[in-house]
């Protein structure tokens, strides 16, 4: 089911009032998840079933490279899936050799979207043109709204050793492409964690399982979940049904789907997907289920609402159109870009 903001005692009264709020008070029961479960005491009569979703397709993670000269594994943004609204890019950056990360990402230009970063090791330092900075380790995350324009730098702040993280693209609707420029900066004592049904949960962005995440404020009502499944687990979170979603896996290999169904031979049944792999989700449903046959498997779970807007995007710059893209380069080239007096 959709997850639903819970509100007090004296919220509900004063929206429904009197003896009409405490009726709905007492007909309120809640699952072991801490969610509202209508029942028919409340007028909402028997809980919906919940539906599982399916992996629609599998894709590899490609490797390329990007900034000045960082190697990645592009699961997200290449010729394979080009992008998932309202998601445009995810890269994977890991490696331990220096050579592979130690040039970083010096300044550039973004506008008309949001970046995320999320570190699972080592260490970063992000410097933009509106004055923040600050230094992304692991378990950290910054989740940055370029809007009207920002340059900014994301460089190593390690010259060895493990560099692991990740950078998502997120699209901005058209209305709000050119909004002042905003810096959220995560530290990892601030992602709510906690051990769900035997998988360790990080919540990143959204609500799940009674944590919201510190992320607040995007446009796409995201969910952006780290979860950990151990051999045995059987491990299910509800999913926005009306959001797009991808799994992307990042150490060893899951199952999703219902497990059941694939024993049974039932279509949409259990699909294996291994690290370096992203999994589509099907739009139909509101959970996911992943279970582990392997020692362990770690990935990144994400649902954003669909835009179902045109997008023009090239380089650094996310737009509506071909003319909005010529206007962000003019606006770069003149230093119009970063310039918010006009409004």
């Amino acid at each position: 089911m959709r997850n639903v903001k819970l509100v007090s005692r004296r919220q509900i009264l004063a929206v429904a009032g009197g003896t009409a709020g405490a009726a709905l008070l007492a007909g309120c029961k809640m699952d072991s998840r801490g969610e509202p479960v209508p029942s028919a005491a409340s007028g909402g009569g028997e809980r919906a079933p919940s539906r599982e979703r399916s992996v629609e397709r599998v894709v590899t993670a490609q490797r390329t490279t990007d900034g000045a000269g960082v190697r990645l594994n592009r699961a997200l943004g290449g010729g394979a899936l080009s992008m998932l609204d309202p998601f445009l890019l995810l890269d994977e950056f890991q490696s331990d050799d220096p050579n592979d990360y130690i040039a970083g990402f010096p300044d550039h230009p973004h506008r008309g979207f949001e970046t995320v970063t999320y570190m699972i090791e080592g260490a970063m330092e992000h410097k933009d043109s509106v004055g923040n900075r600050g230094r992304l380790v692991a378990g950290s995350a910054q989740w940055m709204t370029a809007g009207h324009g920002i340059v900014h730098s994301e460089m190593p702040k390690q010259e060895r050793g493990l560099m692991w993280g990740f950078q998502l693209w997120v699209n901005l609707p058209r209305a709000r492409k050119l909004i002042k420029p905003r810096y959220q900066d995560i530290a990892p004592g601030l992602i709510p964690e906690k051990t769900i049904e035997g998988a360790r949960t990080r919540v990143v962005a959204g609500d799940a399982f009674g944590m919201t995440g510190p992320v607040s404020g995007i446009d796409v009502e995201p969910l952006f979940l780290d979860v950990t499944v151990t051999k045995g687990v059987r491990f299910t979170t509800p999913l926005p049904p009306r959001h797009n979603a991808f799994v992307f896996v990042t150490d060893g290999a899951v199952r999703l789907g219902d497990p059941s169904a694939s024993a049974s031979g039932s279509s949409g049944g259990a699909r294996e997907v291994r690290r370096g792999q992203l999994a589509v989700l099907a739009r139909d449903g509101d959970r996911l289920t992943a279970t582990c046959d392997a020692q362990s498997g770690r990935m990144l779970v994400l649902a954003g609402r669909p835009l179902n807007e045109p997008v023009a995007r090239r380089g650094p710059f996310v737009m509506s159109t071909d003319d909005e893209l010529r206007q962000a380069y003019e606006d770069y080239r003149t230093g119009r870009l970063t310039d918010l007096s006009g409004g």
